[in-house]
C-alpha cells in the first residue's frame, strides 16, 4: 500500500504544480483513506461520494491507480476542455456525484442508502466529508435523518485535519466535542488515525448495528511534506519548482 499512496502523492504534487491549482493540503490528508477504500473496501455494488469535492485531484489520482481513468485523462488536469475539473465531476468515469459546494454530498449519500434499504438491496454507501463541512446545517440534518431511518448501510468518514479554508476549525466554529455530538445524533462512532492503513481498514469493515457509522479520521493537512503539514497556506497555494522538488524528495524517502 506504500507504493500506492506514494504514487498518489507524487501525482498530486506534479499535477498541482503544472496546473497551478489549489487544495493540495486537502488532497494530501485523504490519500490513505482513498487508497484503502479503492483497494480493499469498495465493491461494484457500493457507492462512494467525495463530499469534500475540492480534493478532487486526490480522487482522480486514486482512480488512475485503480485503472478507472487513463494516464492521458489524468495528465489533462488543469488543461482546457479537460473532464477533470478542480471540483469533482460526475462526468469522470468512476465518480458518482459532482461536489464542491460543501454540505451536499452527505444528503445525497443518505438518499442513496435509504433507497437501497427500502429495496432490500445489499449495496453500501460511503461518504467522505471535510471537518469544515461540519459547519453546514445539511450535514447535521442528514445525520439525524440517517439515524432515524436506521441506515446501517451508510458509512461516513470525516477527514478531521483540523484546518478549513481560512483558519483552524476550532477558531472558525469549534465542533468539539465531536464524538459526543455524533453519538447524541444516534450514530455508531469510531475514532482512528486517518493515515494508518490498518486502522482505516478495520473501521471500514466493522459491521454497523442498526445505525449509520461515522468514522472520525484524525489526519494532517499536507501530510507527507514537512513544510505543508498543518500549514493553512497550502489550502490555496501551489508549489513553485524548488518547493516541488523538495516535496517529491520527501515523499520518495518517506514512502519508499
Amino acid at each position: 500500500m506504500n507504493k500506492v499512496t506514494r504514487n498518489i502523492r507524487i501525482n498530486i504534487l506534479n499535477l498541482t504544480y503544472k496546473a497551478k491549482s489549489s487544495h493540495i493540503g486537502s488532497c494530501l490528508s485523504i490519500v490513505e483513506i482513498l487508497a484503502v477504500l479503492y483497494n480493499k473496501i469498495l465493491k461494484k455494488s457500493d457507492r462512494f461520494i467525495l463530499s469534500k469535492g475540492h480534493a478532487a485531484l486526490a480522487l482522480y489520482c486514486t482512480l488512475f491507480e485503480n485503472k478507472l481513468i487513463s494516464l492521458k485523462t489524468l495528465k489533462s488536469f488543469g488543461k482546457n476542455k479537460t473532464l477533470l475539473m478542480n471540483h469533482v465531476s460526475h462526468k469522470v468515469s468512476g465518480v458518482e456525484f459532482s461536489t464542491g459546494s460543501l454540505g451536499h454530498g452527505l444528503p445525497v449519500a443518505v438518499g442513496k442508502a435509504l433507497k437501497f434499504k427500502i429495496n432490500k438491496q445489499n449495496n453500501r454507501v460511503f461518504a467522505l466529508l471535510s471537518d469544515g463541512e461540519m459547519n453546514e446545517g445539511t450535514t447535521w440534518e442528514g445525520l439525524l435523518f440517517a439515524s432515524h431511518h436506521n441506515l446501517d448501510n451508510l458509512n461516513i468518514i470525516i477527514d478531521y485535519n483540523k484546518i478549513q479554508s481560512m483558519d483552524f476549525v476550532k477558531k472558525v466554529i469549534n465542533i468539539e466535542p465531536l464524538k459526543k455530538k455524533l453519538l447524541s445524533f444516534g450514530c455508531n462512532v469510531l475514532e482512528i488515525d486517518g493515515h494508518n492503513i490498518s486502522q482505516i481498514n478495520k473501521a471500514l469493515i466493522k459491521k454497523n448495528k442498526n445505525k449509520p457509522k461515522v468514522i472520525i479520521a484524525n489526519t494532517i493537512k499536507g501530510k507527507g511534506i514537512s513544510y505543508m503539514e498543518n500549514n493553512n497556506l497550502w489550502h490555496y497555494k501551489n508549489p513553485n519548482l524548488k518547493e516541488l522538488n523538495v516535496a517529491l524528495d520527501e515523499i520518495k524517502k518517506k514512502y519508499a
